[in-house]
């Protein structure tokens, strides 16, 4: 059974100006948004699962922008920001002076019942390698395998958080990995060199990695 079982959804719309947000709450289907796009100059739009919609007929400023980019966590070298407790990504999108033009704000689900069609392969103990087009559920699938193997096999599970996509934003891990731990990465570029602290000083006998 999959059953979405924490979206905070709130939390996300929150953070819109209020122009913005109030169409969104109009929506009978508001619960199933996938994200929302705010481009400047060009008009605020919704995406849901089967249609998009546009929210408003005023323009995005760069006032909107920046009142967004005010009441989320700080951007990181992968231009992706989120807000604390919650799985949500607002990805920028910036011009060539590096000022922030374009925002995606896409709604972080946690679903359980994800991990079955897999559970024989991670209860096997070989590596798993998970492959699909942007959106299908990868992640989702990983905080899922993450939460299974640490509570339910008992093992010692780190997830190495490149993007805080797994675990979410903020110094606490969302619930949705269970009691796996989780490593923040500071950069990509150092992923690499946060797996090995992982192995060297933490003894895991499981590392989730994401992208």
């Amino acid at each position: 059974m999959r059953k979405v079982v924490t979206d905070d959804l709130d939390a996300l719309l929150d953070i819109l100006p209020l122009h913005v947000r109030e169409p969104l709450y109009q929506q009978p289907d508001h619960s199933d948004l996938i994200e929302v796009i705010l481009d400047l100059g060009r008009l605020p739009e919704a995406r849901f699962p089967h249609r998009e919609l546009v929210l408003n007929s005023q323009e995005v400023s760069q006032s909107d922008i920046d009142y967004v980019v005010s009441r989320i966590g700080e951007f990181t070298g992968d231009n992706r920001a989120g807000i604390n407790h919650t799985l949500h990504r607002i990805s920028a999108i910036r011009n060539r002076q590096g000022e922030i033009i374009g925002l995606t704000c896409r709604v972080g689900r946690a679903v359980f019942g994800t991990v079955k069609m897999i559970q024989d392969l991670i209860e096997s103990g070989n590596n798993v390698l998970l492959l699909g087009r942007p959106g299908i559920g990868k992640t989702t699938m990983l905080r899922e395998v993450a939460r299974v193997l640490a509570e339910d096999l008992k093992k010692r599970v780190i997830v190495i958080d490149t993007s805080n996509e797994i675990a979410g934003d903020g110094d606490i891990p969302h619930p949705a990995i269970g009691h796996a731990r989780r490593m923040q990465v500071a950069t990509p570029t150092e992923q690499h060199a946060v797996m090995m602290e992982a192995v060297e000083k933490h003894m895991p006998e499981v590392i989730i990695i994401d992208e």
